[in-house]
């Protein structure tokens, strides 16, 4: 913590509207969600609510010691045990290969035909800044799958824009009323997860393969309750609770 009298503390968050019925989750690798957010969903399944994931990739070359062919299947079971726990239980792959996702047309056009399917009130998504906090370069599957995310939800809202998706018989969409991005440096809200840290930390230990294969070189990340107690205790501090889990919201109605 800095000793600068003069440096100003960050200002709390505000919470986040829980008003809605139905939100798809657009990540760009399985875990994404689990470092930090999981219980979130977990608390909002809790309410009633109708959370899916959509995973851009499966996350096939993420684990150093063991080949992408061999890996993009354990990762998906893993996943899919992840969101599990936390109440979800529609996780689907578009199977973009991990690692090198571009942002552009195909992947607009593949997640605008998901949100038409599922029609959500909320997106959430991975953070698409540049960086966590100002301070660690972001990933580029995390840029590119974030901004095409936000793209595809006007996207999906507009009959003129990839009119295959009509033809298919995917209607447009405009009912995405805003769009959520996790561990985002610009979040100004969070959502109170006290009551179900726990359980989003047993949604990360599920992806044991991902874990293990971090070992001593992964610091604190392999330790899933160490660094959602970290995280989950800073974000609480700004909103007035123990635990918390932040984003950036994005209007869009």
């Amino acid at each position: 913590m800095s000793s600068d009298p003069t440096e100003q503390a960050p200002p709390p968050y505000r919470h986040l509207d829980e008003d809605w019925r139905t939100a798809l989750a657009i990540i760009p690798h399985p875990d994404d969600m689990e470092y930090g957010a999981a219980a979130a969903i977990a608390r909002w399944t809790g309410q009633g609510k109708r959370i899916s994931y959509l995973m851009v990739t499966s996350g096939e070359a993420g684990i150093d010691g063991m080949a992408p062919e061999q890996c993009r299947p354990v990762r998906e079971r893993e996943q899919v045990e992840s969101a599990r726990i936390v109440g979800v239980d529609t996780v689907e792959f578009l199977g973009y290969p991990d690692g090198v996702v571009e942002y552009g047309l195909p992947l607009r056009r593949d997640l605008a035909r998901a949100i038409r399917r599922h029609r959500p009130d909320i997106v959430i998504t991975a953070n698409y800044r540049e960086t966590y906090g100002g301070v660690f370069p972001n990933q580029a599957d995390h840029i590119a799958v974030g901004r095409a995310a936000l793209d595809a939800v006007r996207d999906a809202g507009n009959r003129w824009i990839f009119r295959e998706l009509t033809a298919e018989g995917h209607q447009p969409w405009n009912g995405v009323r805003q769009l959520w991005a996790a561990a985002s440096p610009d979040g100004r809200h969070a959502a109170d997860i006290t009551d179900t840290f726990d359980t989003g930390v047993a949604s990360l230990e599920a992806h044991r393969a991902y874990l293990d294969g971090l070992g001593a070189s992964g610091g604190e990340m392999a330790d899933a309750a160490e660094f959602l107690e970290g995280v989950g205790r800073e974000a609480g501090a700004r909103l007035g609770t123990r635990y918390a889990a932040a984003f950036e919201v994005v209007p869009l109605g």
